[in-house]
């Protein structure tokens, strides 16, 4: 099932007429800047840069917002589960005030451009709760209500909730905010577009090269040369120089929507404690529904629908026995080795080359922050949180069991896992599900539909060689050691990779 904000048929027919790359062959176009991904973080780049006069191209692989903006919850807020403590004790008080200045800024940001342009997307500020139902997490919240009070923000401690239970306590902030990404995002595209800024979408790029003093962009059907590049792919997909893909993995996270058939709270809210949940409403058709979230795990490792949608839809049950659930989906967040994303110059090698990524599950806020700092630097302007995130920091490996992770992940998926004989046989493989086997000593990924029609695939990925594993709850094949994902029939899905799989006929 789709998103609750995919659902809705959002771009007409004539903004899809507007991003559609004609058919020809060997295009070739100059702009000013040339932004590769036309998520949240990429349109509102050119959003600000279009404001200023720049020239600039946007070029999607896909349509705009369908992949990370388009399954958010939606969330505006500075309030990033339990970090403001552990922000002072990593850095200083200083690092951790400026990183909240910067998120309370992106929310007035994002404010300012709704009312400058008129948006109409469900814009409404809440509260923001992080709340524990154990004793146990009692001392954490209290812990952060201290750290953050301590940075000069009025927080509050509250033992009372309009949550359908009772929790220990939770900690607030007040003025945070709630939307519809995707009618913000089209919104801005018009904005773009009207002032002459050009976005494709289905424009794969393959390849981005300096040439002297500029860089050309490549895609099957289009060459773009540019002063500048602002890489906003969600994971960065060139992988020398930068080696991004050694200093974050990805988070799978799931959502539902509800009608609760009841009467719903207000305010948002994330728990504290494992199994971690999400809670927030939304407006769909005249009503107020739920959205659940969580199930959180890495990206590649195999789930089941216990453990994901059904886990939220058993917390939805508890509460909403007679709810209708209208919506599942799912979604992928870069999370850096430090929890504080990369933006800034892709590459000391690469000069005018940008790219914000590792926006660990908040990206509403962090996104027009990443906007804002590139434009800075864009306009040879200084930005004050520009340091925060800086993204060539040589020492971004605080949490080094999680390193350690992504080396054993990497070690088993590149060499080991290829090497270990298949456990599945064909015939064991169920109609509608898949799984590695081996044919004649050579690993092959096989998916059989609902009736039984098959489809095989290499099950390596086509970003650095890791072998993929089977996903059967959404039917792809994901890539354990970067994120990666492929739908069952070997079409690529997912950064960082940008190319299908091989895939065997078996017909022949």
């Amino acid at each position: 099932m789709s998103s609750l904000w995919l659902s809705e048929n959002l771009e007409n027919e004539l903004m899809v007429q507007k991003y559609t790359l004609n058919n020809s062959k060997n295009q070739y176009l100059e702009t000013d800047v040339c932004i590769i991904g036309a998520g949240i973080f990429g349109i509102t780049c050119a959003y600000y840069l279009s404001k200023l006069g720049y020239k600039v191209t946007v070029l999607e692989k896909d349509k705009i917002g369908f992949k990370t903006t388009g399954n958010t919850t939606g969330k505006i807020t500075s309030q990033h589960g339990l970090f403001y403590e552990y922000l002072t004790k990593s850095y200083n008080q200083k690092f951790a005030i400026d990183y909240l200045r910067a998120n309370e800024q992106a929310i007035q940001n994002i404010k300012d451009i709704i009312d400058e342009e008129k948006i109409k997307c469900d814009f409404e500020y809440q509260n923001s709760y992080v709340y524990a139902t154990d004793k146990n997490q009692l001392k954490n919240i209290k812990n952060e209500v201290k750290a953050v009070q301590n940075l000069g923000f009025n927080c509050e401690f509250v033992t009372k909730t309009s949550l359908p239970f009772e929790v220990e306590g939770a900690i607030c902030f007040k003025n945070q905010a709630q939307f519809h990404p995707l009618k913000y995002l089209y919104s801005l595209c018009e904005c773009i577009t009207n002032r002459s800024g050009k976005i494709y979408t289905h424009t794969t790029v393959s390849d981005v090269k300096k040439e002297n003093d500029t860089y050309v962009t490549f895609s099957e059907n289009l060459k773009v040369k540019s002063k500048y590049v602002i890489i906003a792919t969600h994971y960065p997909f060139i992988n020398f120089p930068g080696f991004y893909f050694t200093k974050m993995y990805q988070s799978t996270s799931y959502l539902i929507a509800i009608d609760p058939k009841k009467t719903l709270f207000n305010g948002m809210y994330i728990s504290a404690g494992d199994p971690s949940f999400s809670f927030r409403t939304a407006m769909y058709n005249g009503k107020r529904l739920l959205l659940i979230g969580g199930g959180d795990h890495k990206t590649g490792q195999p789930s089941c629908y216990e453990d994901s949608y059904g886990l939220l839809e058993k917390e939805a049950k508890k509460y909403y026995p007679d709810c209708e659930i209208l919506f599942r989906w799912n979604t992928r967040d870069c999370i850096s080795l430090d929890k504080l994303p990369y933006i800034g110059s892709y590459s000391s090698l690469l000069p005018k080359m940008y790219v914000g990524t590792g926006f660990k599950k908040w990206g509403m806020t962090t996104s027009n922050i990443a906007a804002n700092i590139i434009v800075d630097m864009i306009c040879n302007k200084e930005n004050e949180f520009a340091y925060l995130f800086n993204s060539l920091r040589l020492k971004p490996l605080k949490n080094m069991d999680e390193f350690k992770n992504i080396l054993i992940q990497s070690t088993n998926s590149l060499l080991l896992d290829k090497l270990k004989s298949a456990n599945m046989k064909f015939n064991e493989i169920a109609n509608n599900s898949g799984s590695i086997i081996e044919i004649d000593n050579e690993k092959v990924g096989i998916y059989k539909n609902t009736v039984g029609k098959l489809y095989a695939v290499k099950p390596i990925c086509s970003h650095l060689g890791c072998l993929l594993s089977w996903n059967d709850i959404d039917k792809t094949w994901d890539c354990p050691c970067h994120g990666s994902r492929f739908n069952y029939d070997g079409k690529n899905l997912y950064d960082p990779a940008f190319k299908n799989l091989d895939v065997y006929n078996l017909e022949n």
